[in-house]
């Protein structure tokens, strides 16, 4: 079958040493450290074969190409990828799939009917996947997993024709094929994996909000723009964006965002209190992936609203400090969390709920491509941000 592969060589920084964990040559959870000129090539690979009774083998539909996906491949000055994560390589990339059940074990489990899975069946995967065995996955923190294995990282993924998966990361998707056309089901489905990070981000790290209040997102990328819809739905007043790029501000516009601010052109906390009659915002969702350049915009606003009780929610992975004043948060009684993962606490459910019931991500799709295009377009990716979300049609 044809795959995505990614490949580099094993070239640890000079005073960088591996972790106990790594393994030398092979994997490594701080990327940036080890993996030296990395590439992507189209490469023939065997098609998976079931090997326990609780796998699957899905036939990839859709799968989509992620911000992390692209700084795989993007270097810095040495020639190193600038992903700083978990990787294991050579390595079958892509993480935000569809598909359809191919093949189940013989005690492979579908959630929804809680009978073994039919051939056929749509389905979407979690990324993140958890052991259901460490401490943390036993105190319900999946996304914290001490063995997790990370799909398209460490483990192969859906930039391919099949994949194989255990049955406890998928989830049945029937319930949304009368929402779409054949030619956009697995697509929209597609971008259920990538709006996990903002319900995250939005609801279980972020704690939501109260119908009435107020949200802003910082950066109209894939993850910024589901955050503001699953808000939208949640009951948000005034949904702000703050965004540079006009065609990611013009797909914002659609999916609901009631004003727009470029904070190049424009004074961002000036802006915010202005549309929120300075009162400012119950949650501040930063995914730019530059919270040390706004940091100060949002203290700002903060300090000036009269929102007290804030959170803060630091979505992108950056080695960049924030300089934090300490002072604002107590004084506000504010707060700022980090998040990690996509998963946990039923969200993939809840999320094809939301879809079910009219939430509409498809909007920030802009360039629908094949899977023999996905090399070409990840490195077009890393130099352009015109495009908002691209999907692989397999």
């Amino acid at each position: 079958m044809k795959t995505v592969t990614l490949s580099a060589s094993w070239k640890p920084k000079p005073g960088y040493v591996p972790g106990s964990l790594d393994i030398e040559g092979k994997l490594t959870y701080t990327g940036s450290e080890v993996w030296f000129k990395p590439e992507l090539k189209i490469i023939e690979r065997p098609k998976p074969v079931i090997s326990s009774d609780d796998e699957v083998i899905i036939k990839v539909r859709a799968c989509g190409i992620c911000g992390s996906d692209v700084r795989l491949i993007k270097t810095d000055d040495d020639g190193y990828t600038a992903y700083s994560g978990l990787m294991s390589l050579p390595r079958v990339i892509g993480h935000e799939i569809s598909g359809e059940i191919a093949e189940a074990g013989k005690n492979a489990i579908n959630k929804l009917t809680n009978r073994i899975f039919e051939t056929g069946e749509p389905v979407i995967l979690e990324s993140c996947q958890w052991c259901g065995k460490c401490i943390h996955c036993c105190e319900g923190l999946v996304n914290s997993c001490e063995n997790i294995q990370s799909v398209g990282f460490n483990t192969d993924g859906g930039f391919a024709e099949y994949i194989k998966v255990k049955d406890k990361h998928c989830w049945s998707i029937r319930s949304l094929k009368n929402k779409y056309s054949k030619e956009d089901f697995f697509v929209s489905a597609s971008l259920i994996e990538p709006a996990g990070t903002s319900y995250v981000a939005a609801i279980e790290r972020g704690g939501g909000i109260n119908p009435g209040e107020n949200a802003v997102i910082l950066g109209g990328g894939p993850i910024g723009l589901a955050a503001g819809a699953i808000l939208k739905r949640a009951g948000a007043n005034k949904l702000i964006l703050s965004e540079i790029s006009e065609t990611r501000s013009a797909i914002g516009k659609k999916m609901g965002f009631d004003h727009i601010i470029n904070p190049v052109r424009e004074d961002l906390a000036e802006r915010i209190l202005e549309y929120t009659s300075g009162i400012g915002a119950k949650i501040y969702i930063e995914t730019t992936g530059s919270p040390h350049l706004l940091i100060k915009d949002i203290e700002n606003t903060i300090m000036r609203g009269r929102k007290i009780n804030s959170t803060v929610v630091l979505v992108s992975k950056t080695h960049d400090k924030i300089p934090i004043t300490g002072e604002i948060f107590q004084i506000r009684n504010a707060n700022i969390v980090g998040i990690e993962g996509d998963t946990g606490s039923n969200i993939f459910p809840k999320l094809i709920g939301l879809i079910e019931s009219g939430m509409d991500l498809t909007p920030m799709v802009t360039s629908r491509i094949t899977l023999e295009e996905v090399p070409q377009k990840i490195n077009e990716l890393n130099k352009s941000k015109i495009d908002c979300k691209v999907v692989a049609v397999v």
